[in-house]
């Protein structure tokens, strides 16, 4: 089953699917902007194309993240993306 979202305005899309392989997942594009998220659970994130500079949670330091490198953000935290160009990426929901 595809479930699709839509932050921000219309700003960050994504489709969430289920998948044997992976366990629940979600796979979207962020357009240019700086934009918060929340995690209700473990997440592991994949940068698709683009990049992504993130700010995690508990780090004073930003982070560029590009085509092919994850990162990981912990259950019921909250981090901040900031996008020059389209990016697209791999969200995995991990278990707690």
């Amino acid at each position: 089953m595809l479930n699709v979202n839509e932050y921000f305005a219309g700003k960050v899309k994504s489709i969430g699917f289920d998948s044997a392989s992976i366990g629940r997942a979600s796979v979207g594009v962020m357009e240019t902007g700086e934009y918060t998220f929340t995690t209700a659970q473990p997440e592991e994130m994949t940068v698709l194309n683009g990049a992504l500079r993130v700010l995690l949670p508990g780090s004073h330091d930003w982070q560029v993240f590009m085509p092919g490198e994850v990162f990981f953000v912990p259950t019921q935290s909250e981090f901040i993306v900031q996008v020059a160009e389209a990016s697209a990426y791999l969200c995995k929901y991990l278990s707690k």
